[in-house]
């Protein structure tokens, strides 16, 4: 059966722009990080390790442990090679497995064709040796083999997730069109809140960022809404070692009583399904809901804490010129209520963020599925204080007009 001590090489997989958070998460856990690119990072460690980082991270989506590393011109390389692993170190032959991939060869238009020489090299190992087929599917429910072939170089892994720990399984309301949690978290990781100051949540929606941002300064971890990991399914497994990390994550809780978060939006009904998904993630009592215009949200004053907004980003002309004015009341709220606060606005409609008014401090790189974001920082500070010069202009105020000078670039 498997060593789950042994050590091997450990990708963790992000969606873009997240590995700089998810580095972040992985180093406070004590591992040393040995590469980092756009949607990952990669790392040293054992099986067991694995069942800590998965049960741990905000931000990943998947943790695969690496089984053999090899070149491969075309699906027969594959197939050979998948074959020289002795399988029955890694499932019975009569367990479920899937195989999932990601291939970038001439040789392959699709996926599932790779997919198909992975499964047959294992199931026709299970039969030579027993006579028994091993079930196979496309449900992440049981040992997952993962694919990875780019050019001549290619590499299997187990992955000890399954379904994706970037969904941190408490929301069972999503809204219209919510934000993944694990880029909820990720953004707040990026901001400069310090998890004891107020944070503020206009136009919340679901409520998935100011749940993310109470799990994230409370030290509650995803692990802690989630008990089926691809790793139980794998030879060697010892429960009392995943047992052991679950008891940690509710030990490592944290009251934060004089913690101020608050969250509203104009629409009663989101209100109603946020706090239904604040319950399921254990932090309903700690947030402050408001049914209220955004322009209308409690700010508390005489506070340097962070105002994180999401609104929407418009694909069509009449929603577009709408939300133009929208956002340009949001740049008069954070003008008007928000003095002495970090502003945030995540979008992914640059144009409309310009009308905002503002300055950014920071435009920060994301993508929320397929489409690129920013997230713009903006220093609001109060009227008495004189704003710092910064490259680029002065924060928290109206953007110049034009001076003859070329226009900095938007991004």
């Amino acid at each position: 059966m498997l060593s789950f001590q042994d050590n091997s090489n450990i990708t963790i997989t992000c969606h873009k722009h997240l590995s700089d958070a998810l580095t972040r998460e992985v180093k406070a856990l004590g591992f040393a990080v040995t590469q980092t690119f756009p949607t990952g990072v990669m790392l040293q460690g054992s099986l067991n390790d694995c069942i800590k980082l998965n049960l741990n991270l905000h931000c990943a989506s998947q943790v695969l442990f690496s089984l053999k590393k090899f070149k491969a011109d075309n699906a027969d390389d594959v197939y050979e090679n998948t074959a020289q692993i002795d399988w029955s170190t890694v499932m019975d032959d009569d367990s479920y497995f899937s195989i999932t991939s990601n291939v970038m060869h001439p040789t392959i238009n699709n996926n599932m064709f790779a997919n198909l020489r992975v499964k047959d090299a294992i199931v026709d190992q299970c039969r030579k040796r027993s006579g028994q087929r091993p079930d196979t599917g496309a449900e992440l429910r049981g040992v997952v083999v993962h694919l990875f072939w780019k050019n001549e170089d290619a590499e299997l892994f187990l992955d000890t997730t399954g379904n994706s720990i970037g969904r941190h399984g408490y929301r069972k309301i999503p809204g219209r069109a919510p934000m993944l949690e694990a880029l909820a978290a990720a953004t707040i990781l990026t901001t400069k809140w310090d998890h004891k100051t107020p944070f503020i949540n206009p136009m919340c929606g679901s409520g998935t960022l100011a749940i993310e941002a109470l799990l994230i300064a409370t030290r509650r971890r995803p692990g802690l809404f989630r008990t089926n990991y691809a790793f139980m399914h794998l030879k060697g497994y010892d429960e009392a070692v995943y047992e052991s990390e679950d008891a940690l994550l509710e030990g490592q809780i944290i009251d934060l009583p004089e913690l101020k978060v608050v969250a509203s939006d104009i629409s009663h009904d989101a209100i109603i399904n946020a706090q239904k998904n604040a319950i399921a993630a254990g932090v309903k009592d700690l947030i402050t809901f408001e049914v209220c215009d955004f322009a209308e949200t409690t700010v508390p004053q005489n506070a340097d804490g962070i105002v994180f907004m999401n609104p929407e980003y418009g694909d069509r002309l009449g929603e577009l010129e709408e939300l133009e004015h929208t956002y340009a009341r949001i740049g008069d709220f954070f003008k008007q209520k928000c003095a002495g606060y970090t502003g945030y606005i995540f979008t992914g409609t640059m144009d409309l963020a310009r009308k905002i008014g503002l300055k950014a401090s920071r435009r920060i790189p994301f993508y929320n599925s397929k489409i690129e974001c920013r997230l713009f920082e903006y220093e609001l500070y109060k009227g008495s204080k004189k704003e710092p010069q910064q490259e680029g202009g002065q924060t928290g105020k109206p953007e110049s007009k034009n001076t003859g000078k070329p226009k900095r670039k938007f991004y």
